[in-house]
């Protein structure tokens, strides 16, 4: 019997999907065993690469990850393994640019079975019941904002997520300059309108993250809409929250339409597997179409293959959140492919969190910001240029 462990975060999402998947793959491959274990969805953001590709065989993870993992070369070249036919139809069919995100020195490490960011959601009962009218532009926000019917996630690395969408509708796109994150006039016009926000939508939106934001949208009354926030699909689907939220696009700002930071998930296999192949293969398995579409999303996935998002069955399933969110995904940004980017974002998120919060002022966290740009960059920028080839096991 071969068994591969793997490892995911503890959401429908994220969990149940890859189980599901791996229950099927063990039917029509009766010699192996896969075993699916979950983490939260921060320390699913905070894990080493390093450490979880000793520990597991598959690893669920983020694209953020990609450059270190693959110039630590803790990671499988998942090209050197998969028909280049069935990686041409991933990059075709990628859902915005998650394919593309995986792909760091010539080398195709994870497999973007997983597709999300920041889209707008309402709870229609109560936005029909209270005369709302849905928001098209910020100011349109914030005057909802005001009834106090406005959820929000300001959790800390979903603030610097927003202060880098603020910052491209201002006109100066984060890391566009390799000296800074963005000029600080920028940072800090975003910085207040997110603290302007958050002080309107209370003060547990700072502690809230896109799941707790949606279990409180869905749980309770308190709040119709939300202008941006990681999208879970499950939370349009009947039947799994005690209401149903509609998802779509966001606002207008600055008279540019937002665009939000891509998120979402892929599949990795560790480059210390001792069944390279067959990881290589079963990750293949789940980003295949019809797997994508059929049992992965029917377990609780969010689907990372194209065709899933513009699927009639899937979209009748919930409330056409594919549909309706899937423009916002092709024009989502995409966070820069360097080694010492999670290193910044992970020092980066307090600093504009504790602006947001009101807890610093707003010019002196846009000047901390833009120095850990400048650190992260000096520090480990050198390192592609050194970085360690990728090795077939």
């Amino acid at each position: 019997m071969i068994e591969l462990k793997g490892i995911a975060w503890n959401h429908m999402r994220g969990f149940v999907s890859v189980v599901a998947t791996a229950q099927r793959y063990e039917e029509l491959n009766p010699e192996v065993r896969i075993t699916w274990e979950k983490r939260s969805l921060q320390a699913f953001a905070d894990a080493s690469m390093e450490q979880l590709a000793a520990d597991y065989d598959l690893i669920v993870m983020d694209h953020p990850h990609t450059a270190l993992a693959a110039e630590t070369g803790v990671l499988l070249p998942l090209d050197e393994y998969l028909p280049a036919a069935f990686l041409a139809d991933q990059a075709a069919h990628s859902v915005g640019r998650s394919h593309a995100s995986y792909s760091h020195l010539d080398h195709q490490w994870t497999l973007a079975t997983d597709a999300a960011a920041p889209i707008a959601t309402w709870r229609p009962d109560l936005m029909a019941e209270r005369g709302f009218d849905l928001p098209q532009t910020w100011e349109d926000v914030m005057a909802l904002a005001e009834t106090g019917q406005v959820a929000v996630s300001l959790f800390p690395v979903d603030v610097l997520m927003h202060v880098y969408m603020f910052c491209d509708a201002l006109g100066t796109p984060a890391f566009a300059e390799s000296g800074q994150l963005a000029p600080e006039n920028s940072i800090v016009t975003a910085l207040e309108a997110l603290r302007a926000l958050g002080r309107l939508c209370g003060p547990a939106s700072f502690e809230r993250n896109p799941i707790r934001t949606a279990e409180h949208m869905t749980q309770t009354d308190e709040a119709a809409y939300c202008p941006f926030a990681y999208g879970y699909s499950n939370y349009s689907r009947p039947g799994y929250a005690r209401k149903v939220l509609k998802a779509g696009g966001l606002v207008r700002y600055n008279g540019r339409q937002l665009r939000s930071t891509l998120g979402g998930a892929g599949l990795a296999v560790s480059s210390k597997t001792k069944h390279p192949d067959l990881g290589a293969d079963y990750a293949r398995f789940s980003a295949l179409p019809e797997t994508q579409k059929g049992i992965y999303f029917e377990a609780g996935g969010q689907p990372g293959h194209r065709s899933a998002w513009t699927d009639e069955a899937v979209n009748a399933a919930c409330n056409d959140f594919f549909r309706d969110t899937l423009s916002t995904l092709d024009e989502a940004i995409v966070r820069p492919p360097y080694a010492g980017y999670v290193w910044f974002q992970d020092t980066a998120s307090p600093v504009a969190h504790a602006a947001v919060r009101g807890d610093l002022d707003c010019a002196e966290a846009a000047d901390q910001l833009n120095e850990l740009c400048r650190q992260s960059r000096r520090t480990h920028e050198h390192e592609t240029s050194k970085a360690r080839k990728p090795r077939s096991v």
